[in-house]
């Protein structure tokens, strides 16, 4: 049996070589990338959009086309569905032609009234129906592009939740969209990642689907901390957009440890 002391000075002796390499370390800056972990694993995040949307009808009518199906990418400006528009045509030509009818009342009422051959109030009540006729066209006009539903953005068709020559209403889904050419990706994070996290901070986000690690970077921190989860949200970007990676595919992130 060895003699106590024999055992101590074998534990400050291992103590201080395990020391020395961890000063080494430290004077050589060297910082290792590793999962930077939360509570319950390492960080996970999805892949979103930056933009996405659902359509939704502005007028009653029956759908006449729908020229990009679940999947097929569009431009910005392309329409997406077309609505017959014949009604919401002939009712533009019959407000344009009222329209008329009392610009010119109202035009020889003030004729008439640099001869005091008119009424005041008849003057002002033909200029009023004037600009109530104006105000018609404004909306039959807005009926009449409410029959184009356009892409807002260029990207893919996510969803169609209409068939043609369906009848649809206003406020009725019509397609779901999304602009797959500027993809983020979300990430909840420990609050303490705080002490060191900074915009632009680089990191490596491994894809699940794909098992590859894509480099990308910070570039938004969320404006408030979850008290309960003591976690924020952060918003990255890929450095360069993967050609493999789709909306709605999720994967790990990984950044360098004590990274300031």
């Amino acid at each position: 049996m060895r003699p106590p002391w024999f055992l101590s000075g074998m534990a400050l002796l291992a103590l201080g070589w395990g020391g020395g390499s961890a000063l080494a370390s430290e004077a050589k800056g060297e910082r290792p990338l590793q999962v930077v972990r939360g509570d319950k694993g390492a960080i996970r995040g999805i892949v979103k959009a930056a933009a996405q949307a659902v359509l939704y009808a502005q007028v009653q009518g029956r759908i006449s086309q729908v020229p990009f199906k679940e999947g097929q990418r569009f431009e910005k400006g392309k329409v997406l569905v077309q609505l017959d528009c014949e009604k919401y045509k002939a009712e533009l030509a019959a407000v344009k032609a009222e329209y008329e009818a009392k610009e010119k009342t109202a035009q020889n009422n003030r004729s008439l009234m640099t001869l005091n051959a008119v009424s005041t109030l008849d003057l002002e009540v033909s200029e009023a129906e004037e600009r109530k006729a104006a105000a018609a066209i404004k909306v039959a006009e807005v009926n009449v592009k409410g029959c184009h539903i356009t892409a807002p953005f260029s990207g893919r068709v996510v969803g169609v939740m209409i068939n043609e020559y369906e009848n649809v209403f206003p406020n009725d889904k019509l397609v779901s969209v999304l602009d797959d050419t500027s993809l983020e990706i979300e990430l909840v994070v420990p609050s303490s990642a705080l002490a060191w996290l900074r915009r632009k901070a680089p990191f490596t986000f491994v894809v699940d689907e794909t098992q590859h690690g894509y480099p990308a970077m910070v570039k938004e921190i969320g404006a408030n901390v979850d008290p309960a989860s003591q976690t924020i949200k952060i918003v990255g970007v890929f450095n360069r957009l993967p050609a493999d990676i789709l909306a709605g595919m999720s994967g790990s992130a990984q950044f360098a440890a004590g990274q300031p």
